[in-house]
C-alpha cells in the first residue's frame, strides 16, 4: 500500500471554543449520517484514512487548516458524534491520557457489537503496532501524543495518530487502513501530507529497507556478543572521527551523509530478543521494549558493516467552507454554519423515510460546483 504523504501542522495550544466544538459535533454527525446512508460505514472509514479528505472535512467543520488541533479536535468531535450501536462504527482513543484508554475502549465497543475475543485481540494488535511503527520504525523526530483506532461493524479498521516535534513546534499526522494491509513493516500507510521536510529520516518500512530488515533480524538472532563487538567498532572514538574514508567492500570510499549512533543499547533486551528468536522483522518490532535506539543501531550496523543500506528518504508528499477558528482566512460564519447543519439534517431525515429529493439535490449541487468531477462519475 503506497504512502501518499505526511501532514505537518504547527502546534497550537489551548482549546476549541465551546460554541465552535458544539457545532462541529452537530455538523460532523449530519455529514457522517449522509455518508453512511449513501455509501455505508466502510466508505466512511476509507474517507477518514485519506489525509486530503480528512483535512477538507476538518476545514468544513471550521477548524484551522494548519493547526495541530485539526487532528485532535476533529477526532474528538467525531468521537462524541458517533454512536457505535446506531452507526455501526466506533472511535477509540484520543489525545494524551485518552490515548492510553484505547485498548479498554476497543474491548468495550467490541463487546457491544458482539465481536469474538479473537477480533478484539486483532484490533488490540493493530492499535499497538501502528503506534510502534510510527514511533520506532519511522524515525522522523515526531513522538506520538494522539492515537485513534476506528473500526466498523464489518471488522475493518483505520488509525489516525499524530506526533509532536519539540524542535520545530510542528505536529505530523499518520493514516492507516486495514483493507489490503498485508503486514505492518512494508509501506503500510495510506498516508503519512505536508511541506516541512527533514533531510534524513530513517524509514524501516520503505521497500528500500527490506534488506536492512533482514540483516537486522540476523543480527538479533545471532549471539549478542557478536553484535556488541560490531557496535563497539562503530562507536570507538578513533572510528567515529570521520566516515569519509570508510571503504565499503574495498571497492570505493563510502561516504555516509548522516550518522547518529545511539549512545547506549539495552543489552538485556537484546539478550531477551536473542532467546526469543523472532521469525520476521514485524515479530521483532512487536516485542515490548524494542525501541528507537535498538532499531537505529541495528540499521546502522547493517549499513556500515554489511552494506544493507536502509531508506533515509523523508516519506513526504487544503479548503474552507465556514472560516477558521482563529479567523483564517476569515472568521467562522455562525449563521451559515448553522444553516449547513439544518440542510444536511433535513436531507437525511427525508431520505430515511424514502424521499431522496433533497439528498439528490445536494448531489446535483456538488456537480454544479465541481464540473470536472462529471467526467469521472
Amino acid at each position: 500500500m503506497p504512502k501518499t504523504g505526511i501532514t505537518n501542522l504547527p502546534l497550537h495550544h489551548g482549546k476549541a471554543p465551546r460554541w465552535l466544538f458544539n457545532r462541529m459535533k452537530k455538523l460532523s454527525k449530519e455529514i457522517i449520517n449522509t455518508i453512511i446512508l449513501e455509501y455505508g460505514v466502510d466508505d466512511l472509514l476509507h474517507r477518514l484514512s485519506d489525509p486530503y479528505w480528512f483535512q477538507a472535512f476538518s476545514c468544513v467543520l471550521g477548524y484551522d487548516w494548519h493547526s495541530s488541533g485539526t487532528t485532535t479536535v476533529t477526532c474528538g468531535a467525531l468521537k462524541q458524534a458517533i454512536n457505535p450501536q446506531e452507526h455501526g462504527i466506533a472511535i477509540t482513543g484520543g489525545k494524551g491520557k485518552a490515548s492510553r484508554k484505547t485498548l479498554t475502549q476497543i474491548t468495550d465497543y467490541c463487546t457491544q457489537l458482539n465481536f469474538t475475543e479473537q477480533t478484539i485481540q486483532n484490533l488490540h494488535y493493530a492499535s499497538k503496532m501502528a503506534a510502534k511503527i510510527d514511533n520506532t520504525a519511522i524515525q522522523d523526530g515526531y513522538t506520538l501524543y494522539h492515537h485513534n483506532l476506528i473500526f466498523t461493524k464489518n471488522k475493518k479498521w483505520a488509525v489516525i495518530q499524530q506526533g509532536m516535534n519539540p524542535d520545530n513546534n510542528y505536529a505530523r499526522r499518520y493514516h492507516w487502513l486495514s483493507e489490503h494491509l498485508k503486514n505492518f513493516i512494508y509501506e503500510p500507510h495510506t498516508a503519512i501530507v505536508g511541506t516541512h521536510k527533514k533531510s534524513h529520516v530513517l524509514d524501516m518500512t520503505s521497500r528500500k529497507s527490506i534488506q536492512t530488515q533482514k540483516t537486522s533480524l540476523d543480527l538479533v538472532n545471532d549471539h549478542p556478543n557478536h553484535l556488541k563487538r560490531e557496535w563497539a567498532l562503530l562507536t570507538k572514538p578513533a572510528t567515529q572521527t570521520t566516515l569519509d574514508s570508510w571503504n565499503s567492500h574495498n571497492i570505493k570510499p563510502f561516504k555516509t551523509k548522516f550518522l547518529r549512533m545511539p549512545r547506549t543499547i539495552n543489552w538485556k533486551k537484546i539478550t531477551e530478543i536473542y532467546e526469543f528468536q523472532p521469525k520476521n522483522y514485524e515479530q521483532f518490532l512487536a516485542i515490548p521494549g524494542v525501541g528507537a535506539n535498538i532499531v537505529r543501531a541495528l540499521a546502522l550496523i547493517s549499513d556500515l558493516i554489511y552494506g544493507a543500506t536502509p531508506s533515509w528518504h523523508e516519506p513526504l508528499q487544503f479548503t474552507y467552507a465556514h472560516g477558521g477558528k482563529d479567523g483564517v482566512p476569515k472568521p467562522v460564519d455562525k449563521p451559515t454554519y448553522d444553516t449547513s447543519i439544518h440542510i444536511l439534517k433535513n436531507a437525511i431525515t427525508h431520505a430515511k423515510i424514502g424521499n431522496n429529493e433533497r439528498l439528490n439535490a445536494l448531489k446535483r449541487l456538488h456537480h454544479y460546483y465541481h464540473p470536472l468531477l462529471k467526467k469521472h462519475t
